[in-house]
């Protein structure tokens, strides 16, 4: 059940929709807020989100594996060269994952505890190791590439969220690819590393509905 607060900055409503999911933005004042047992607390101010062109926005819904879901929460990321968003889903059981999107390509990703994952490269890069782009690594029964290691920064973010994207949150990141459309994500922040694990997908396969509308783009059959 959502839980309905008043954002301590302006007042605004703000609506909390799972117990898993803390932080929020406050979407009139861009408060980033923390709830916790003794109430919602303001902890800083996160930016406006830059324009860009993608087709998904908060709101839109979707399925994935036979489950529907709703995206709440974004963090935009960057680099030296460019930027991608993330999308927080939150699905009809109480789970949620994330939809990785850059250069038109969707990654879905569950957060899978990092102390499960057997690989020793991939402790040393949590340990502080730089990745090199191109070692293969194995993770359960799965070959898996190092694609792309690089420092990034949370420039903004919006709705729900697990964690406090505040802006100049700098963390280095780790992209894996398989051969059969599998792909995962190490992120190392200090000495504490998150893990991500799915596969590429296409925006057709999630049948999404309440796509952003963009000008001179017209929404797909799939979609309509």
């Amino acid at each position: 059940m959502s839980l309905h607060l008043p954002c301590p900055n302006c007042g605004a409503d703000v609506v909390f929709r799972s117990p898993a999911l803390p932080n929020r933005v406050c979407d009139y004042c861009r408060s980033m807020l923390v709830r916790s047992d003794a109430g919602v607390a303001r902890v800083g101010e996160v930016a406006a989100l830059p324009f860009d062109v993608s087709p998904v926005q908060i709101g839109m819904r979707g399925s994935a594996d036979g489950k529907g879901f709703e995206v709440i929460g974004r963090v935009r990321w960057a680099w030296t060269d460019g930027s991608w968003n993330e999308w927080l889903l939150l699905f009809e059981d109480g789970s949620n994952a994330w939809l990785g999107e850059a250069m038109g390509q969707f990654m879905l990703l569950w957060e899978r505890p990092f102390a499960k994952i057997r690989s020793r490269y991939l402790r040393d890069i949590a340990g502080g190791r730089d990745a090199i782009v191109g070692n293969e690594v194995q993770i359960d029964n799965e070959k898996m590439v190092i694609a792309d290691a690089r420092e990034v920064v949370c420039i903004a973010a919006e709705g729900e969220l697990p964690f406090t994207a505040m802006p100049d949150w700098r963390l280095y990141s780790v992209d894996l690819r398989g051969r059969q459309g599998e792909c995962a994500t190490l992120q190392r922040d200090g000495a504490e590393a998150s893990f991500y694990q799915g596969r590429y997908v296409t925006l057709a396969e999630l049948a999404p509905r309440g796509l952003r509308a963009i000008e001179g783009w017209a929404l797909p059959a799939y979609a309509a």
